[in-house]
């Protein structure tokens, strides 16, 4: 089943960057983008998340039409349906694990604070990050905050986790770690989409989609 799909895709900055690209995603998968640096493997991944608009073409995500809406739907459709994975955590120091995971669930206001909290906890359990619940995220490793930030975008339970780059800051043992994650949120039915210059990781991809010359090769 088609969860996200782009039609006619079109990007250009100084020059042309994408052209009539396509690209169909289903559910549960894993796919990884790479492609040489300033080639638009960033641009793409901005593009599916929604977070970048200026583009010609059609996307549509979990049977929306994401393209045309306002910058509050837009601002809505990701807490609801897409979790954030970035190289740095860009958790805050001074806050525990457990108030950063639950910060984008407190940002959607759909639960009470009481079931906002056992979200969190229930995720940082998923991680096995449960014991440092309480301990404030400057204090812990970098795959430890790696997988705080893993619960977070998990929070409000996506269908959709978008990466960049997730194992960039991390060293191998880790980075299976984060492989590992992953590789278990698609066969919860999470789909996954991670650009990465890691070639070992993007191997192990369901899916691996290359832009050549403004082109998807799949």
């Amino acid at each position: 089943m088609a969860l996200i799909s782009l039609k006619s895709l079109g990007v250009t900055m100084s020059a042309p960057l994408f052209s009539n690209l396509d690209l169909t995603i289903g559910t549960g998968d894993r796919l990884g983008i790479v492609a040489a640096n300033g080639r638009g493997k960033s641009t793409l991944l901005y593009l599916l998340s929604t977070l970048d608009t200026d583009y010609e073409g059609t996307i549509e995500m979990n049977q929306t039409t994401v393209t045309g809406l306002s910058q509050n739907a837009l601002s809505k459709f990701r807490n609801e349906n897409i979790g954030f994975v970035f190289q740095f955590h860009f958790l805050l120091p001074e806050f525990s694990a457990l108030q950063n995971v639950m910060m984008p669930a407190r940002k959607l206001a759909k639960y009470s604070p009481e079931e906002i909290e056992s979200q969190a906890m229930e995720k940082l359990k998923q991680m096995e990050m449960d014991s440092f619940a309480q301990k404030p995220s400057g204090k812990l490793s970098g795959g430890q905050q790696q997988r705080v930030a893993i619960a977070r975008a998990l929070v409000n339970n996506p269908m959709i986790i978008m990466a960049d780059e997730p194992t960039g800051n991390l060293d191998s043992g880790n980075s299976e770690i984060v492989f590992d994650i992953f590789r278990n949120l698609a066969k919860k039915g999470n789909t996954i989409i991670t650009v990465t210059h890691d070639k070992d990781f993007a191997k192990r991809a369901d899916r691996i989609v290359e832009i050549v010359d403004g082109k998807i090769t799949s």
